[in-house]
């Protein structure tokens, strides 16, 4: 069963959902080159080989420490799904990486202030079943869900060489890719779970 909303307890080794959004519902996606600039930040903190900035200095790298094993960017909230394999990685990377999207998004747009409403949320997974729905109701946000962009269904649907992305602790659950896309496929019989997920997981985002 998820824990909801748990940020004090930060377990080592465990599934956690992440999840914010804009502040006041406000956009924080408002052109396709800021769900890229935001995917480009999940690589410089989480791919095998660290990035550097202009003057070669290292940008902080969770590699070693946390997977991102689902996501799905809305225009105006988020949501992650990852492992931590130390405790204070999720924090750190979370604050890492909406201090830089903030940045950039208030610097493109002019603005001030605060872009999310507020800290992000996170539940903690201690189940396999809810695990598999929790990407189940990720990958299910957008209407379009089948060819949204902007989602990591296709890294769940086809092998990638990517190192940033790692659904395996996932996909493992299932034969074959073609298995868990019938799985997101027949929503329609486990929509009360999916309901149950959104009131236990993320009621105040709007999905």
């Amino acid at each position: 069963m998820p824990s909801r909303n748990v940020l004090k307890l930060d377990a080592p080794d465990s599934f956690y959902h992440v999840y914010a959004r804009g502040n006041s519902k406000g956009k924080i996606f408002a052109s396709a080159e800021d769900y890229e600039y935001f995917i480009h930040l999940l690589q410089r903190y989480l791919s095998a080989e660290e990035a550097h900035d202009p003057y070669g200095i290292s940008y902080p790298n969770f590699y070693n420490k946390i997977e991102l094993i689902s996501y799905c960017l809305m225009p105006n909230h988020f949501h992650l799904l990852v492992y931590q394999h130390q405790a204070g990685a999720m924090a750190a990377i979370m604050r890492s990486l909406l201090t830089s999207y903030s940045r950039y998004f208030n610097k493109k747009y002019h603005k001030s202030g605060s872009l999310f409403e507020s800290r992000y949320k996170a539940s903690l997974i201690s189940d396999d079943a809810y695990l598999q729905h929790i990407t189940r109701y990720i990958h299910l946000n957008p209407r379009q869900w089948r060819s949204y962009p902007h989602s990591s269904l296709q890294y769940f649907l086809q092998p990638s060489s990517e190192s940033w992305i790692r659904p395996k602790r996932v996909v493992i659950m299932f034969d074959t890719s073609e298995k868990y896309l019938r799985f997101i496929e027949d929503y329609t019989s486990h929509k009360q779970m999916l309901d149950i997920l959104k009131h236990e997981l993320a009621n105040d985002i709007e999905a």
